[in-house]
Parts: structure tokens; sequence; C-alpha cells
């Protein structure tokens, strides 16, 4: 039988951790939980400025001696994660995780006027294509790439940051504006439901299909994070959270730090929601 110190089984004892979108803000707090496990948060963005920013921050809160690596790559082409792949094998003789986290994420939540908040009827076919491509084939084509080198290696782990609407419907009456007739209502995009449901479908089906090399794969689904969203639209979303609040942006770290360490080694193809209740009703 496996023996566990189950303190212990929390140190990502020095393993490497790609991030892709981790320019972002919950990518940046991924990279922290990477950190403060005591493992080396690599991040993937397409924003050069944006990862040289994240990098800085990084150093500056955890110390300039701080591990952390940042490569400029976009995730629809595979040629671009597999070169991002060679760099950092390269750099650390090994990846040992992967976190998916890259998105496009329109803020419907905020002002007012959004140009991709755009209603189901009049969705272009091309804004589908291109969030489809980086939220969802991203993951796919990260987790060919990146997966392939933890499975020559015979272990790895994969987090798929799903979200509390890859479990429901985005509830779009808390996205209406007062004083706009219905043809002008911004509404929380049908791709961004449809990836977040798709993540949770592919989780499944690497831990299936890599569960003999060794790698385990897992989705998280948090729910909203106080990110400046405007009183009008806070007013409409706490009610429908039993805990009556968004969450903090650190609020992720544990469960994420949980999800990609030895703590959570038999856990494999699950769902974890961490919405404040959300979901519940």
């Amino acid at each position: 039988m496996l023996q566990m110190d189950i303190k212990n089984s929390f140190d990502l004892k020095r393993k490497v951790f790609v991030i892709t979108g981790g320019a972002g803000l919950l990518g940046q707090k991924h990279a922290e939980a990477v950190t403060e496990g005591n493992g080396i948060p690599v991040l993937l963005d397409i924003s050069r400025e944006g990862l040289d920013d994240a990098v800085s921050h990084m150093k500056m809160k955890y110390g300039a001696e701080t591990e952390i690596s940042g490569f400029a790559a976009d995730i629809t082409s595979r040629e671009d994660i597999g070169c991002a792949r060679d760099s950092i094998i390269k750099k650390y003789g090994h990846i040992d995780g992967l976190i998916n986290n890259a998105a496009n994420n329109p803020k419907v939540e905020g002002g007012a006027a959004n140009m991709k908040a755009i209603q189901f009827e009049n969705f272009p076919l091309e804004m589908w294509m291109e969030d489809i491509a980086v939220g969802l084939t991203g993951a796919f084509l990260c987790a060919q790439v990146f997966g392939q080198a933890m499975a020559e290696q015979g272990s790895g782990v994969i987090l798929n940051l799903s979200s509390d609407l890859g479990v429901i419907a985005p509830d779009q009456r808390i996205y209406r504006k007062k004083g706009l007739p219905d043809e002008e209502q911004p509404v929380k995009p049908v791709t961004y439901s449809v990836i977040k449901h798709g993540l949770i479908g592919l989780t499944k089906y690497l831990a299936t299909y890599y569960a003999e090399k060794g790698i385990r794969a897992n989705a998280l689904c948090p729910g909203g994070v106080y990110n400046g969203q405007n009183e009008e639209f806070l007013d409409k979303l706490t009610p429908l959270i039993p805990m009556g609040r968004m969450a903090s942006a650190d609020e992720y770290k544990g469960t994420v730090l949980y999800l990609i360490s030895d703590a959570s080694s038999y856990m494999t193809g699950s769902t974890v929601i961490a919405d404040g209740g959300r979901t519940c009703w």
C-alpha cells in the first residue's frame, strides 16, 4: 500500500509546469500556486510584453532568484507549441505538468458596450472559429505536444481550466443593461459555454487515454473572480451564489496546487467545482 506524508504530498519538488495564458490574471495566480508549492512555472502566452510583465511581477513578489520562465507562443499553432516544448526541455530537462488556462474571454460584465458580447443569432462564424481555436483547439494541441513529452517520461499531470459555466448555462439576465432594446442587449457568448463544457469532455478523454502512461488529467471549474466589475453586475450575480460573493483571485491557488500535486494522486478524470455554491441551485 502506498504510504504518503500529507504535508509533503503538496510539495511539487521543483517540477516544471507549463501554464497557457500565463500573462493573464488567473494565469499569474496559477504560477503563484506552482511557485508556492516549490515548483517551477513556465508561462506561455501570445503576448511577449505581457509575459515580461508577469515574470517581473513574480520576481518582485517572490525574489529575484525565483525560477520562472516565459515563452511567447501561439497555442493555435502546433509548430509554435513544439518549439516551446523543445526550448523548455532544453532548459529544464523535463516537463511535469500542463495547466490549460488560455481562452478568449469577453468581459461582458464590464461596460455596456462590448463588441464580442454578440447575441447567438448574430454570432459570426469567424468569431466562433477564433474562440474555439484558442480555448479548445489550443488545449487539445498543448495536451498532444506536452502530453507526449510527459508520456515519454512516464509521469505528468494535466489540469484544464473550465468554469462554472462548463456545468451550467450562463444566466443572461445578469448581463442585461437598462434602457437597451432586446436586440442590443449584451450576452455571454455561445463559444464560452461550448468551450468550457468541451474542456470537461477533453479532460475525461485524456484521463483514460493517458492513464497507462502515468499521466493524470482533471478539470477545475472556478466561479467568477472579482476584477473591477460594476455594481449593477455584482448586484445581479451575488444573489445567485449561496456564499453571497465572487471569489478573490487568490482563492483558487490552494485548489490548483492540490490538483497538480501528489496530494490528488488518486484523482483523474474528475471535475472539481469551486464556485461558492452557485451550481448547487
